[in-house]
């Protein structure tokens, strides 16, 4: 807010206002993630099986690699996600087209009923972080990251283009 006050009339750090646009909205989307996985841990779910979860209910029946594509997230990382959603009786993990290796992910009948209990939570979280902004600040802030998510997405492509990677975030020891 102009007035350096948030929603509730607290101060907002002044030198968050000085802060290069990258580091802000990493902050943002850290604040998302901990307010969400806040809501998700009354239902016993982690934010890791929030984003499967949420794929799943717009598409069921994916596999391993499709889910690890939709959800950026490398392919062990989802295999981790998909044991524990089955552990919990939420997804179950079936070969289908007479594919004995690729299995795909359903979900069960419990893990559909979630959906009523978390995606409230969810919109709860997204409701709070743009209390304050009225719909027209909201449209031009969807507006400029989806454009900042484009411009940095060719980046890559460009990059990749030439041969250049972005490096994994392990580096494994030379030995």
């Amino acid at each position: 807010m102009s007035d350096g006050q948030g929603t509730d009339g607290e101060p907002v750090d002044p030198r968050l206002h000085e802060e290069r646009l990258a580091r802000l909205i990493r902050l943002a989307a850290r604040a998302f993630n901990r307010s969400l996985t806040l809501r998700l841990s009354t239902e016993g779910v982690t934010f890791g099986q929030w984003i499967f979860l949420r794929i799943l209910w717009r598409e069921d029946g994916l596999s391993q690699r499709e889910l690890s594509d939709r959800a950026h997230l490398t392919e062990p990382t989802t295999h981790t996600a998909l044991s524990r959603l089955e552990q919990m009786g939420l997804i179950t993990r079936r070969n289908v087209e007479g594919n004995r290796r690729r299995q795909h992910a359903f979900l069960t009948d419990e893990g559909w009923r979630l959906r009523d209990v978390l995606e409230p939570l969810a919109i709860e979280a997204n409701d709070l972080a743009v209390e304050g902004l009225d719909a027209e600040e909201q449209a031009v802030l969807r507006h400029a990251l989806t454009v900042m998510i484009h411009n940095l997405e060719r980046d890559e492509a460009e990059a990749a283009a030439r041969g250049q990677r972005v490096p994994p975030t392990r580096v494994q020891n030379a030995v």
